[in-house]
C-alpha cells in the first residue's frame, strides 16, 4: 500500500506543517480525476438514529478538517459521516506554535491548537461548494476572547448560521485548549447553555421546517459523580446525543515518552481505554435516552467493536486515520 510511504514522508515534517500540507493536497484533488487516489469502495451498512440515516456507523471526528476545505475528498474515503470544525463565530489564530506533536511510540497525538479556524462564515461557503452525500456534522465552539459569561451567545450564533447546512450540530464544551471552556460542562452554567441551545433548536426548526439534532462533546477527565451530573443534564434537556470523548489531559500511559510533557489534549491509542470506560458509564446512566457517539483511540476493527459493545451507536476516528491511513475505514466498516 502507498500510505506507509506517505506517512513516512509526512512524519519527517513538523506535525502541523504535515497536517496543513495534507489538507492542501486533499483540497487540490477534490472534484478532479485525482480523487481516485483516496477513493475506496466501502459497503453500505445503514444506521438509523436521531432521525437520520447514516450510510455506515463510522465517521471522521472534528479537528482534522476544521474549515471544511476537503469534505468531498474525505468523503471519498468511505466515511458514513464527517464532522467539520470546531468553528467559532470569528476567525482566530489559536494558540502559539508549536502546538501539535506526534507520540509515535504510543500512536498518539498531543495538540494545543485552541480552535484555530477561519470563522463560521468561511466554513459555510466551503460547505456550499461540497457534494458529500453522507451526513455532515458541524462542530461549534466559542472564541477565546469571548468572556465565559457570554459563551452561550457564541454557540447560539454559530447554531443559527450552520443550521441549514448541518446533518447534526456538535457543541464542543470539552476542549482543554481554550481557557475555562470545560467549566461549561457542569452545574448551572451547563443547564443554562443547554436550555438556550434547545430553545434555539426549536426556533430554527420552525423557521426551516426541519429538525437538526444537537449533540454535546464531553471530556474524559471527569469523576464518576461529574459524569452522572452531566448525564442527568443531557436527559433533562432532551439533548439528542453525546460525543464521548474529547482529548485527555492525563499523561498516565505516556509518561517518559517523547513530547509527553507538552501542553494540550492527548488523543489516539492512549485514550482508548478511558474513552471506552466513559462510553460504558454513559450508557448505564443514559439508558438509551441520549445517543452515544464514541471517539477515542479507535485504531482497529476490535477497538471499534469495543466502543459499540460499550453502548455507542456511532463511532469516529481521527488519530487512527493519521497512523493507519484510509484503509482503516474500509477494514472497520466491512466487518463492523
Amino acid at each position: 500500500m502507498i500510505y506507509p510511504l506517505i506517512k513516512q514522508a509526512l512524519f519527517r515534517l513538523d506535525p502541523e506543517r504535515a497536517h496543513e500540507f495534507t489538507i492542501r493536497q486533499l483540497k487540490r484533488i477534490t472534484g478532479t480525476p485525482m480523487e481516485w487516489l483516496v477513493r475506496q469502495s466501502v459497503p453500505t451498512k445503514t444506521v438509523n438514529c436521531m432521525g437520520i440515516a447514516f450510510k455506515n456507523p463510522l465517521g471522521l471526528a472534528a479537528g482534522l478538517d476544521k474549515n471544511g476545505d476537503c469534505i468531498d475528498a474525505l468523503g471519498a474515503m468511505g466515511f458514513g459521516f464527517i464532522e467539520v470544525g470546531t468553528v467559532t463565530p470569528r476567525a482566530q489564530e489559536g494558540n502559539a506554535k508549536p502546538r501539535l506533536f506526534h507520540l509515535a511510540q504510543a500512536q498518539g497525538l498531543i495538540n494545543s491548537m485552541g480552535f484555530n479556524n477561519h470563522g463560521v462564515d468561511n466554513l459555510i461557503e466551503n460547505i456550499k461548494k461540497s457534494h458529500f452525500g453522507g451526513v455532515l456534522g458541524i462542530n461549534i465552539g466559542k472564541n477565546k476572547d469571548t468572556p465565559m459569561e457570554k459563551s452561550k451567545d457564541d454557540y447560539l450564533l454559530c447554531m443559527e448560521k450552520v443550521y441549514p447546512y448541518a446533518g447534526y450540530i456538535a457543541v464542543n464544551i470539552s476542549s482543554p485548549n481554550t481557557p475555562g471552556l470545560r467549566t461549561l460542562q457542569f452545574g448551572d452554567i451547563l443547564d443554562d447553555l443547554l436550555l438556550g441551545i434547545k430553545n434555539q433548536q426549536a426556533a430554527l426548526q420552525a423557521t426551516y421546517q426541519k429538525y437538526v439534532p444537537v449533540v454535546v462533546k464531553i471530556a474524559p477527565d471527569m469523576s464518576e459523580s461529574e459524569l452522572i451530573q452531566v448525564s442527568d443534564s443531557l436527559v433533562r434537556h432532551n439533548i439528542d446525543g453525546v460525543i464521548a470523548t474529547n482529548a485527555t489531559t492525563s499523561r498516565a500511559l505516556v509518561h517518559g515518552l517523547d513530547h509527553s510533557t507538552k501542553t494540550g489534549g492527548l488523543s489516539g491509542r492512549p485514550l482508548q481505554l478511558r474513552s471506552t470506560e466513559i462510553v460504558r458509564k454513559l450508557s448505564a446512566e443514559l439508558k438509551g435516552k441520549v445517543l452515544i457517539i464514541a471517539v477515542g483511540g479507535i485504531d482497529s476493527l476490535i477497538a471499534a467493536r469495543e466502543k459499540i459493545a460499550a453502548g455507542a451507536a456511532l463511532i469516529q476516528i481521527y488519530s487512527g486515520l493519521i497512523f493507519h491511513g484510509p484503509r482503516l475505514i474500509k477494514d472497520i466498516v466491512i466487518d463492523i
